[in-house]
């Protein structure tokens, strides 16, 4: 698991950014988390997602298909399953493993080893872009995911590196993130 490394952040860190910037700059692969979440009209089966029923997500669960899962604030499960990890383990490459905080907790009590990077930048930052990213929501959805954005804050302990993405300097982020990738596989 060294080559593994855990992007996190909340909605509006730039944590995708920062993952597509990277691409760019290091032999990368994302590990392809599973969601029962609706797919958006801009995605397509594995990218960003691959899109399960409930029951197909449950049977999963029943059978120990899941290396981890959570159920997400939206009330959507979000796993990663084992044969998943068993296609990136036979790439000699870098995966990086996008999860939240439930995500990073599950994950660190079976493999202790990865390495977490939280993706972090101000709450007026986050909250900023989440109503320019999903404009056309009511202020309840607003007020709700501000909430579940704050109850990462409770949660920074559980990160190996916090790495704050400001308003303007993706590219200093992306440097950020690929320096504490390259220390970790040397």
């Amino acid at each position: 698991m060294k080559n593994i490394f855990i992007i996190s952040g909340a909605t509006g860190s730039g944590k995708d950014s920062v993952i597509d910037g990277l691409v760019s700059r290091l032999p990368v692969e994302r590990i392809i988390t599973s969601t029962t979440r609706a797919m958006r009209p801009f995605e397509t089966e594995g990218n960003p997602y691959y899109f399960l029923s409930h029951e197909t997500f449950e049977q999963g669960i029943e059978a120990g298909d899941f290396a981890e899962y959570s159920t997400n604030e939206n009330g959507e499960r979000y796993g990663v399953t084992k044969s998943e990890l068993e296609r990136i383990g036979a790439m000699n490459r870098i995966a990086l493993w996008r999860v939240d905080w439930k995500g990073v907790i599950n994950i660190k009590k079976i493999y202790p080893e990865v390495i977490a990077l939280y993706i972090s930048a101000p709450i007026n930052i986050l909250e900023a872009r989440l109503r320019s990213r999903d404009t056309g929501k009511d202020e309840h959805y607003f007020e709700e995911r501000m909430k579940y954005t704050r109850e990462w804050l409770n949660h920074l302990d559980i990160y190996d590196y916090q790495i704050e993405n400001e308003e303007g300097k993706l590219a200093h982020t992306i440097e950020q993130v690929s320096s504490v990738i390259t220390k970790h596989l040397s």
